[in-house]
């Protein structure tokens, strides 16, 4: 009867972290892929490689600003926060429809950033699905 009892109770423990276990969502999905894709670009913004962050950014971002002038906005605004010293994603939301972008396929993630000169920021990074189906940066604020 005890191993009985044993073998229950663990069908009943391995059912219950079975089903606990959920499938991610086709959105959340996304969200992850967009969420590696903003982490991959900033590592590139955190080494100061401006202008390479340009190039890897969307399609749309890079029609929208020209590199010489995304170098220097973000040379500006980077340069006196120091060293990148931590970075956690706060939140992260998938969205189709953005104010002054076009319709896709966009997840804007929020990460709780510390600087060397600025213990507590807020990047707003906001990936977007790319023609070719990569997610690439179509936005970058700090705050």
């Amino acid at each position: 009867m005890n191993v009985k009892r044993t073998v229950v109770l663990t069908l009943v423990v391995l059912s219950v972290v079975a089903f606990s276990v959920a499938p991610l969502s086709a959105d959340e999905a996304k969200e992850q892929k967009a969420v590696t894709a903003a982490q991959e670009w900033l590592s590139l913004v955190d080494a100061g490689k401006y202008a390479e962050s340009w190039d890897e950014a969307a399609a749309f971002f890079r029609g929208a600003v020209l590199k010489g002038t995304w170098t220097q906005q973000l040379t500006a605004a980077r340069k006196p926060l120091g060293r990148m010293l931590s970075r956690t994603v706060a939140s992260k939301t998938y969205a189709r429809s953005l104010p002054g972008a076009p319709d896709g396929e966009y997840v804007v993630i929020q990460f709780n950033t510390s600087f060397e000169n600025k213990k507590s920021a807020v990047e707003t990074v906001t990936p977007m699905l790319d023609k070719d189906g990569k997610w690439r940066v179509s936005g970058y604020y700090i705050k």
